[in-house]
């Protein structure tokens, strides 16, 4: 008779026994009970009927094959499959074989003792490929006790060791962070040191997962348990700590792995330039570079991408492309994503050209433009207004069995929309809809936006309804754009209940989506509104900018509120520390100025120049305006001068505004001589001049006009 497995766990007690059956009691066992009862049965020939069902079916034990009579007590009985699996101990191959099999009939019981066991045959016998294919079935299983039974002893000490790595394994591949890491802290606590490297596997998970605080516990813990991290170690802890923000410990921990003789190598720096890169410590990021290729190690792209990328941000592209000049020099190839990174942000910074010259490089160089370089360069010209071009381009690329992206025909659709070309852009639509692409939130966000612009609210409206129908969820974006386009209607009540709706939908608005509310509710008027909108901008942590404060200040302005402007004024700035911007201090200079209060709106005209706010035409046409007013013409001539000594160009208004005063006061000397100039800058005179005009030389003013146009009179 078999009494029981003959590899039975050290950490094995007999309990009782009797007539009936012998009792063992497995410490550390994850059942329900944490009792094994295993009964004296009449098994001697398990391993005979096992075996010689094996030899005389090649089909024995295989999927479909039918549970032998002799067998079916085996499948229903836990502890008897213990002894029937373990009976073929010497026949590995048998067992797992065997195992498979039972794990497909119908009344079978997994558990830890029965994967942990044929595990253990199979590292036995070194089958550990076959081991590893068992420990993921358990694993799929959730039979994440056989860790314990192994850290308790179930097997030997050199088999424990290898099962417990490959179950690491298992989990890291998984990336089963927690069970990973419980995992090595009962392997390391019990005398089984984890392989180094799956210690790096699991600090690559954690990092991975953003686990930085667990990452670094589980490094100083290896320092512990003597584990000797190699460069693999190292470099992922640089990682980790550079994703964390946290650079003077990376730098720290550089300096360390010197200390212990673990030479930096071309990887560690490239970690460490990347992050610094990213953070903006540049001047750090290029020192390292330095210190790189004075230690012997090879630059190569990983090594200026993260840099050169970084200045683009910047719009520093100057420093960028001399970044790529010194990588060529030092014998590093630009890669495809070099030129990527060039083609596009010289498109965000307006140097299309430029942008062109570098795509056509990358054929130079052996290097083929892709999917994101197209779309890279069709951002650049849509943005231009060069349409044709990013057409053609956008038809070139399919000629290349380069398959345009959602964000392709989207940037394409967006230059249309900018352009004015609602209908070519809906044409787009239609064609992204027949490739198999379907519209996303910004296809219909931008089609939304492109409909305001161009004044066609109904259709507008028309795109979000479609996109709301076709089961998309809008963005903060569409929902703003919306909102926009319901003000523009009129249609208040819709406003609220569009701005309303976002929270329930897990949408929460933006600065942005507050300051249009805010301005259309101001444009109107409704200042107590406004008030309700920014206790509630508030409670959702966000705080009104500049552009909040000067629509506040403009409607208090239209209202002839001026003490509450010029409140809400001195609040943006001293409360909020917020600097007014030249609309903010153009709102105010109108204001006071058109109402005869010129010390008033002066005084706010030299503040922005005290601040370093340039004024823009309109500045100075609206203090012009108000000095004008009162006649006060010589001081509306030295704002005018001072407008062109700062570079700003008089548009129409400034002249009309300089010819009717002197007409008023009978110079018109002066008049005509302005009145020259104006024509002589290609500034077509408007309705109201046509009016002074009239006023000035009656029905036949336009004798007067040529007359004007013809003189050439010195001021």
């Amino acid at each position: 008779m078999l009494f029981f497995l003959r590899a039975l766990p050290r950490r094995v007690y007999r309990t009782f026994a009797s007539s009936q059956g012998i009792g063992f009691f497995f410490p550390g066992v994850a059942s329900s009970s944490a009792r094994l009862v295993v009964r004296l049965l009449h098994c001697d020939n398990l391993e005979t009927v096992i075996c010689s069902t094996y030899d005389s079916d090649p089909k024995a034990f295989t999927r479909g094959f039918p549970a032998p009579d002799e067998l079916k007590p085996v499948i229903a009985d836990a502890t008897l499959f213990l002894n029937a699996l373990d009976s073929v101990r010497e026949k590995p191959r048998i067992a797992l074989r065997f195992f498979r099999w039972a794990e497909r009939q119908p009344g079978f019981e997994r558990t830890e003792l029965a994967f942990c066991l044929l595990m253990d045959i199979l590292a036995g016998r070194g089958l550990m490929r076959a081991a590893y294919s068992v420990i993921e079935r358990a694993v799929s299983a959730h039979l994440h006790g056989v860790v314990d039974l192994l850290v308790n002893g179930y097997t030997d000490v050199d088999a424990s060791v290898k099962l417990l790595n490959l179950m690491l394994c298992v989990y890291t591949k998984c990336s089963m962070v927690e069970l990973s890491v419980e995992t090595f802290y009962k392997m390391a606590r019990n005398g089984y040191a984890p392989d180094v490297r799956n210690c790096n596997k699991i600090l690559r998970i954690l990092r991975d997962g953003a686990y930085g605080a667990k990452a670094r516990a589980v490094y100083e813990a290896m320092a512990e348990f003597k584990i000797t991290p190699t460069i693999v170690t190292f470099n992922t802890m640089l990682d980790s700590f550079c994703k964390d923000g946290r650079f003077q410990e990376a730098l720290n921990l550089l300096e360390e792995m010197q200390k212990k003789g673990c030479l930096p190598n071309d990887v560690s720096y490239n970690v460490l330039v990347n992050g610094l890169s990213k953070e903006g410590v540049l001047d750090r990021a290029k020192d390292l570079v330095v210190e790189m290729i004075n230690s012997g190690l090879k630059v190569s792209a990983y090594t200026y991408n993260p840099l050169i990328y970084a200045y683009c941000m910047k719009g520093n592209m100057n420093q960028a492309l001399l970044f790529e000049h010194e990588m060529v020099r030092r014998g590093a190839l630009p890669t495809a994503a070099t030129y990527n990174m060039f083609i596009y942000w010289l498109c965000r910074h307006g140097q299309v050209s430029l942008a062109k010259e570098k795509f056509l490089e990358m054929s130079e160089k052996n290097l083929v433009p892709d999917i994101i370089s197209y779309n890279s360069l069709i951002y650049g010209y849509s943005r231009s207004g060069n349409l044709s071009e990013a057409r053609r381009l956008f038809d070139e690329l399919k000629g290349l069995n380069l398959l345009p992206t959602a964000r392709t025909y989207n940037t394409l659709i967006d230059g249309l929309c900018r352009s004015g070309s609602l209908d070519d852009a809906q044409m787009l639509k239609e064609e992204m809809l027949q490739s198999g692409l379907v519209p996303d939130v910004f296809t219909y966000t931008v089609l939304v936006n492109g409909c305001c612009r161009a004044g066609n609210l109904s259709m507008a409206k028309y795109f979000f309804d479609e996109m709301v129908n076709m089961g998309l969820q809008p963005d903060c974006f569409a929902y703003t754009s919306r909102i926009y386009v319901e003000l523009k209607l009129g249609t208040k009540a819709d406003v609220i209940h569009l701005f309303e709706e976002m929270k329930p939908r897990g949408i929460s608005p933006n600065v942005i989506t507050y300051n249009v509310l805010i301005g259309g509710l101001c444009k109107v008027g409704n200042l107590e509104e406004v008030d309700r909108l920014l206790h509630g901008m508030r409670q959702d942590g966000l705080f009104p900018d500049c552009v909040t404060y000067t629509c506040i200040i403009h409607a208090h302005a239209q209202k002839g509120h001026l003490a509450e402007a010029t409140g809400v004024f001195y609040d943006m700035i001293y409360r909020a520390k917020l600097s007014p911007s030249v609309v903010t201090y153009t709102v105010l200079v109108h204001a006071f100025a058109s109402i005869g209060r010129l010390a008033a709106a002066s005084m706010f005209f030299s503040q922005m120049l005290d601040r370093g706010v340039s004024p823009n035409v309109i500045t100075c046409n609206a203090l012009i305006n108000g000095l004008c007013r009162v006649r006060r013409i010589k001081e509306a001539y030295q704002i005018y001068y001072g407008m062109q000594k700062r570079g700003l160009i008089p548009n129409k208004y400034t002249y009309t505004l300089l010819i009717n005063e002197n007409f008023n006061v009978g110079n018109w000397k002066e008049a005509l001589r302005m009145y020259s100039q104006m024509v002589q800058q290609d500034i077509e005179p408007d309705s109201y001049m046509h009016d002074i005009l009239s006023k000035q030389f009656g029905p036949d003013y336009r004798l007067g006009e040529d007359l004007c146009a013809e003189s050439d009179v010195p001021g």
